[in-house]
């Protein structure tokens, strides 16, 4: 999974930093992003600025077309939905080859992560909530064994982090993932393999609803 880590210093601290604006909905989508304006934001080189927006655009979340410069990408309707197909796809295909009963191991790894994820959402702490909640569900899923499908699945997760990110202040939505996590975790105690894998289907689709439903509001889908 790419983070920031990945990146060299500055360039990774502007990544992190952009990165937060979107989930916490400062930037939202098709923002323009100006690189004199971030040069301001950032004491960096504008070599270190394009490199940024390069690696979010690399992640997904930021695209870039000529005369118009960078911009938070913004999904039409068919894209979220077009996305959220390749997601259940590939989601339920790794949560049928992960072998159950989980290993003890896996699953007091899962509860801790699921414990943090918890205290994150009482707290409200957005950025917490996003991270712990990524590291949960790709914990889970490497289980099957296929690094090149657990891979597709990290970068089609980068690819809806505008649809996501959507969701994130929404109390009640943090409920039903909280609750679907856990059930996440008991399904890895058992042997059905085709339960675990219809729970990570349900499990994406507040947020695309969720979403979909905010574009109709505003009339984006237009």
């Amino acid at each position: 999974m790419l983070n920031a880590a990945d990146y060299g210093g500055k360039e990774a601290e502007i990544v992190r930093a952009l990165e937060e604006d979107i989930i916490f909905g400062r930037l939202e989508p098709g923002a323009r992003l100006v690189e004199d304006v971030l040069l301001a934001r950032f004491p960096v080189s504008r070599h270190t600025i394009r490199q940024a927006l390069y690696q979010l655009e690399k992640l997904g979340v930021v695209t870039r077309e000529r005369n118009k410069g960078a911009m938070v990408r913004r999904l039409s309707p068919d894209e979220v939905r077009q996305i959220y197909e390749v997601r259940e796809l590939l989601q339920r295909q790794a949560a049928l080859m992960i072998p159950l009963p989980a290993s003890d191991a896996l699953i007091e790894e899962l509860m801790e992560i699921h414990r943090v994820y918890s205290t994150h959402v009482d707290a409200h702490y957005l950025r917490g909530i996003h991270e712990a909640n990524d590291r949960f569900h790709l914990t889970m899923l490497s289980a099957c064994g296929n690094d090149y499908l657990v891979s597709s699945i990290d970068h089609y997760m980068r690819l809806s982090l505008p649809v996501r990110a959507n969701s994130l202040a929404d109390r009640e939505e943090l409920e039903v993932s909280r609750q679907h996590h856990w059930l996440m975790i008991e399904a890895m105690k058992r042997r059905d393999n085709w339960v675990l894998a219809q729970l990570c289907v349900d499990h994406l689709q507040p947020s695309k609803i969720f979403y979909l439903r905010e574009i109709d509001k505003t009339g984006d889908a237009a």
